[in-house]
């Protein structure tokens, strides 16, 4: 247990990888798509709600769908940035970041449950978690893997 707790929490965060590498690439790659995905959210006219993820906005209030999905993006793009830092200086961390990912993918997951919403059509996020919360584990195994 010590030693997992070593690996996802480092004493140094370098750019050290001792466990595979491929996990690096993969969670770079996720990074980038991370980066367009907010960048859509945040500059978007209609922050993606409408135009991606299928929402009705003709409806009154849709003002502030939209500026609830802009603020989504902003938040999304700090966490991309933080994913390109650890992607490019500090690998040491690049598991714990799968952790962090993985709760994140489950908690949007569950607001989804407790908060449904209406969409024309399933939106790709909804879609991705289902593709990214077994990728991230199988990823954490291999980065953890030495």
């Amino acid at each position: 247990m010590h030693d997992l707790i070593a690996a996802l929490l480092p004493a140094k965060a370098d750019n050290t990888v001792l466990g595979m590498k491929l996990p690096v690439y993969v969670f770079l790659l996720i990074a980038i798509v991370s980066t367009i995905r907010s960048s859509i959210h945040l500059f978007a006219p209609d922050g993606g709600a409408g135009s991606i993820a299928g929402m009705n906005l003709k409806v009154e209030g849709a003002g502030g769908i939209v500026f609830a999905f802009a603020l989504w993006g902003s938040a999304q793009l700090v966490y991309a940035l933080m994913q390109l830092v650890v992607a490019f200086r500090y690998r040491s961390l690049v598991p714990l970041m799968y952790v962090l990912l993985m709760v994140e993918t489950l908690l949007r997951m569950l607001v989804g449950r407790m908060k449904p919403v209406t969409f024309a059509h399933t939106p790709p996020g909804a879609m991705g978690n289902y593709v990214i919360l077994p990728l991230a584990a199988v990823m954490l195994a291999l980065s953890l893997w030495r």
